[in-house]
């Protein structure tokens, strides 16, 4: 009876969770005790090999932990595509919510919403070419030493004329490379320069802004957007993949379909189109809520599940 109390002692010591080293001393000591008690050999075996098992996960959880929050903390979202409509609007509302806002566009001089916001909130503004593999490069090196909690992945090419509705016989396939480059190749270079400032962060996330176009069952079921689909299914698919690689480094990728957003008047007459505001506040919930049993998933501006 005394055996298997001891067994059951170190156990539910091997099970504990994240303990700190002073608990980790005490409970080691307390095994160590046990292993003197005992003359059966078959009983200081096990109990070494759960003093074993539970240094072993001891270490390997303090590794993985995130470092704990200061309590005047503030964290840091870096947003590629932010002069505009979907950008802009989570830009402001990070602003507002006392982030620091790294806000990246193209052509930073023309982001004048971008500047007005700057002036009374912590927002940098900085120029960057998602295809621009310099641009990549001078900013991340210029961001080396700063956590990223999350990294938004806005940057996009929208469906264009005349090749948004061509038929196979008149379509342009020259300009595809460019739709590629912008919605898929581009996120994922960024990412990959900025993966070890998300991994040295509080939070830990990739958020991917998708489309359901991206998705064969959701995406309109007409002979049309053939470049931009293509496009957001390859960028699903980039990041559905590197999701598996992430998990293991505690960073948590999420890509997420905004809904019909009234960005332009194009898109504000198309049916269920919702102000800009209400999709990014919605989003900016979810991701909030996010943990890493989230990572890998495609989900709405609500959170439910999307199908790929």
């Amino acid at each position: 009876m005394l055996a298997s109390a001891a067994t059951t002692q170190a156990a539910s010591v091997a099970a504990a969770e994240s303990p700190s080293l002073e608990a980790l001393a005490i409970s080691c000591g307390q095994v160590q005790t046990m292993l003197i008690q005992f003359g059966n050999r078959t009983m200081k075996t096990r109990l070494a090999l759960l003093l074993f098992a539970y240094i072993f996960t001891s270490i390997a959880a303090a590794a993985n932990a995130a470092p704990s929050a200061e309590p005047n903390y503030q964290p840091t979202v870096l947003i590629t595509g932010s002069n505009r409509g979907i950008g802009f609007e989570f830009a402001r509302q990070f602003a507002e919510r006392n982030w620091n806002v790294i806000a990246t566009a193209r052509n930073p001089a023309d982001a004048v919403e971008l500047h007005e916001l700057a002036k009374g909130h912590a927002v940098a503004i900085e120029q960057l070419d998602v295809t621009n593999k310099e641009h990549i490069a001078a900013l991340a090196a210029k961001y080396a030493d700063t956590p990223i909690d999350i990294l938004l992945l806005n940057a996009a090419k929208g469906p264009q004329q005349p090749t948004a509705t061509a038929s196979l016989k008149r379509q342009d396939y020259d300009v595809a490379p460019d739709y590629f480059a912008i919605n898929a190749i581009g996120p994922m270079r960024v990412t990959q320069a900025f993966m070890e400032n998300v991994k040295a962060s509080e939070k830990k996330r990739v958020i991917v802004i998708s489309s359901d176009s991206g998705s064969f069952v959701a995406g309109s079921q007409l002979p049309i957007l053939s470049h931009y689909k293509a496009s957001k299914a390859a960028l699903n698919m980039y990041f559905h993949t590197l999701a598996f690689e992430t998990r293991r480094r505690g960073v948590t990728v999420v890509m997420i379909h905004p809904g019909n957003v009234a960005t332009n008047p194009n898109t504000a007459r198309l049916p269920g189109a919702i102000p800009t505001t209400v999709s990014v506040g919605h989003m900016l919930k979810v991701i909030n809520g996010l943990t890493l049993e989230d990572n890998g998933r495609f989900v709405d501006f609500n959170g439910g599940a999307m199908p790929w």
